[in-house]
């Protein structure tokens, strides 16, 4: 099984006729993504590689069925996508732009929520699940493979040489995901560990974590009080100085908070299995499952 998205997900892209939109869009349907349309106003009637383009949202989903949005806008423009496909009843929201001004995500995020919809970033890599090939997102599907490990994720390149690693070990993947990189993002670890518990397929769960925020020390204190699922992690940035960005807008530690060294210290009180080194988790997974 997987959470969020499988092979009846009716998926399209707002922002199809970019470079972008184009490109991923098309690789998702090549994975075997249900892509059904795209959107970008003014180009209803035309086409991208066979996928039919629609001027609104609205109008995508009343023709083709779609419940799943993934959005290539630019950082000034996307909080209106977001509001558009959530108007027009889409429940998963994928989101991969970067660096959307954190007011207009959390206002979006507001609506979201009451909706009942999900916003997956933004800055996100997206999501896939080799059990259901399924992709709404940027990830390179050939590393994944299926399997009972679930992956979230922080970081989408930390993201791919996990994946990487659990598939040449032999530990395939059940759902995959990133959170997103931005200060302010939809899905916590939290809400994705909650869904991978009722899932039961998913028999061991890979958190990828990084300075800044207290994502990780919220899913210590969930792990340690409801899930029972093995869970190893990694938390990248162990040596940033404080007030140092590294890479992302939401890894950054302020005022003595946000350290990989309190995140470790959270999760390996809670019983996960931290590892240390990158290069191991795989292994570290295989150890436990096998």
């Amino acid at each position: 099984m997987a959470i969020l998205v499988n092979r009846e997900s009716r998926v399209i892209c707002q922002g199809i006729t970019g470079r972008n939109g184009t490109f991923h869009s098309i690789a998702c349907r090549d994975y075997g993504t249900n892509m059904v349309g795209g959107v970008t106003p003014g180009k209803k009637g035309t086409f991208v590689d066979g996928i039919p383009v629609f001027n609104t949202v609205e109008e995508a989903v009343l023709e083709t069925g779609a419940n799943v949005s993934l959005i290539f806008i630019p950082a000034a423009h996307a909080k209106d996508p977001i509001l558009e496909a959530v108007d027009a009843g889409i429940k998963v929201i994928v989101c991969i732009t970067e660096g959307i001004p954190p007011l207009d995500t959390a206002s979006a995020l507001y609506t979201v929520k009451q909706k009942g919809s999900v916003l997956i970033g933004p800055n996100t890599p997206g999501i896939i699940s080799p059990t259901e090939k399924c992709k709404v997102g940027i990830m390179p599907g050939y590393i994944h493979t299926p399997g009972p490990v679930g992956v979230i994720s922080r970081s989408g390149t930390l993201t791919y040489e996990v994946v990487d690693q659990l598939t040449k070990a032999g530990m395939g993947q059940s759902t995959c995901l990133g959170l997103g990189g931005d200060p302010v993002v939809g899905l916590s670890f939290v809400d994705c560990l909650k869904m991978f518990k009722d899932d039961p397929k998913t028999e061991a769960v890979v958190l990828i974590g990084e300075i800044g925020g207290s994502a990780e020390e919220q899913a210590s204190e969930y792990i340690k009080g409801e899930f029972r699922k093995p869970v190893v992690a990694y938390v990248a940035g162990k040596l940033a100085p404080p007030g140092k960005r590294m890479g992302h807008a939401g890894a950054i530690i302020s005022g003595g908070s946000g350290t990989a060294q309190g995140k470790i210290e959270a999760l390996t009180r809670a019983g996960v299995t931290v590892v240390e080194n990158l290069t191991k988790v795989g292994q570290a997974v295989r150890d436990i499952l096998l």
